[in-house]
């Protein structure tokens, strides 16, 4: 059966702060895809996501989307951000949280029906939240924090979920966990991972895009450490890590 596409992007460049971070960015995105978008750190990763999210306007090119083969003026979107976007201090507990995931759904001034807030519970039992619902952000691990917020990105049963940079917020022992259950919500609906830790994401993802100023999609995730370094001009390291080889980019900077 033939894959069919959820987003194009054509021709598409950006600009941070007066400067151009991104152009001649071509990609599609398929239904239930798995991509992992790694690069550099300025490279421009996280102005992509911004693009698609529309959060961020794009400076040339356009953004499509499509539902079951047709095109359509939006999808639904779930995101993950990066870690020090988050306000710990905000005085809101686990449920508020995952139940925000939901209030583009209703009236600005009515209450959640007693059927989102079922949703939410359920969602809170498969993120493993249990028992925290009343416990306010501030007062959970990274790796609970990190649970909360990918259980609001997902509430809504998006189109696609998009996560940025999700390995800053847990250690080793839940990244494991994460992935587990990245590979469960994969069956529900696209996924984005960005990251700067190659090594994890090309265990996890079934494509790669390399993101630096412009982008180089891989429909599979053969990409060599040569590669990496011929193309983005960044020391790559082999690390042992478990029973896996994991390639990290080390510290470096690029030339203007």
């Amino acid at each position: 059966m033939e894959k069919q596409p959820l987003i194009e992007i054509c021709n598409l460049s950006a600009a941070y702060d007066g400067r151009t971070v991104l152009h001649d960015v071509n990609l599609t995105i398929y239904e239930h895809d798995f991509l992992g978008i790694i690069g550099p750190n300025g490279g421009g990763k996280t102005t992509l996501v911004k693009v698609i999210l529309g959060l961020k306007k794009a400076s040339g090119g356009q953004v499509s989307f499509f539902q079951n083969g047709k095109q359509v003026e939006h999808i639904t979107m779930g995101y993950l951000p990066q870690y020090s976007s988050i306000d710990k201090k905000f005085p809101i507990s686990v449920q508020e949280v995952i139940l925000s995931g939901l209030s583009s759904q209703k009236p600005l001034i009515s209450r959640f029906s007693s059927s989102q807030r079922a949703q939410v519970g359920e969602v809170i039992n498969r993120m493993g939240l249990q028992g925290l619902e009343k416990r306010p952000i501030g007062a959970l691990s990274g790796g609970q924090l990190q649970r909360a917020l990918l259980g609001r990105a997902i509430v809504s049963n998006p189109d696609i979920l998009i996560l940025d940079e999700p390995s800053t917020y847990i250690d080793k022992r839940f990244e494991a966990k994460l992935y587990e259950l990245l590979e469960e919500i994969n069956h529900e609906c696209a996924i984005i991972l960005v990251s700067h830790d190659i090594g994890t994401v090309l265990q996890n993802v079934k494509s790669i895009a390399c993101v630096n100023e412009t982008l180089h999609y891989h429909p599979d995730t053969e990409v060599s450490a040569d590669w990496l370094e011929k193309n983005f001009n960044c020391p790559i390291e082999l690390l042992g890590h478990g029973q896996l080889p994991h390639r990290v980019l080390c510290e470096h900077h690029h030339h203007e």
